[in-house]
């Protein structure tokens, strides 16, 4: 848990607020993505998550209140087991790098973020139209 005298720029909760949780810096790549797990996942046409490394992660409080799913691409998927708020992903490339994605939904202050690409447009739901000058990958960014 961070010290109280150290200033975090980012913070968020489930919708709940069991689980709260602050943030020291992103990675670079922020995207929407429009895969089938996460429309599911978040009951919505796409997700948008954020990179973030393990240490620049602190929970305040409800880490314990966190629920997973692991999917059979071997993803986990985090809630809050209270209000199921969707929260986090884990793929294989994060648990090896040491990151996870953070639903930049749950974020209470998230203004000066940016996502920087759309990814798995081969699932997006047809009637979505994406109308900004973001990079629309039909996979990940790399496939």
């Amino acid at each position: 848990m961070p010290s109280d005298s150290k200033e975090y720029p980012y913070s968020g909760s489930c919708l709940c607020g069991k689980v709260q949780y602050k943030v020291e810096k992103f990675m670079p790549h922020m995207a929407h993505c429009h895969c089938n797990m996460c429309q599911k996942f978040h009951g919505a046409a796409f997700s948008t998550f954020g990179e973030v490394k393990l240490e620049h992660l602190h929970w305040l409080s409800g880490e314990k209140d966190l629920k997973s799913y692991r999917a059979s691409n071997d993803s986990i998927r985090y809630f809050c087991r209270h209000c199921g708020s969707s929260m986090l992903f884990s793929s294989k490339y994060n648990r090896a790098e040491g990151s996870i994605e953070l639903a930049i939904a749950t974020l209470d202050n998230a203004a000066e973020l940016t996502p920087d690409a759309h990814i798995f447009t081969n699932s997006k739901v047809p009637w979505l139209k994406l109308t900004d000058n973001l990079p629309q990958y039909p996979k990940y960014r790399n496939e």
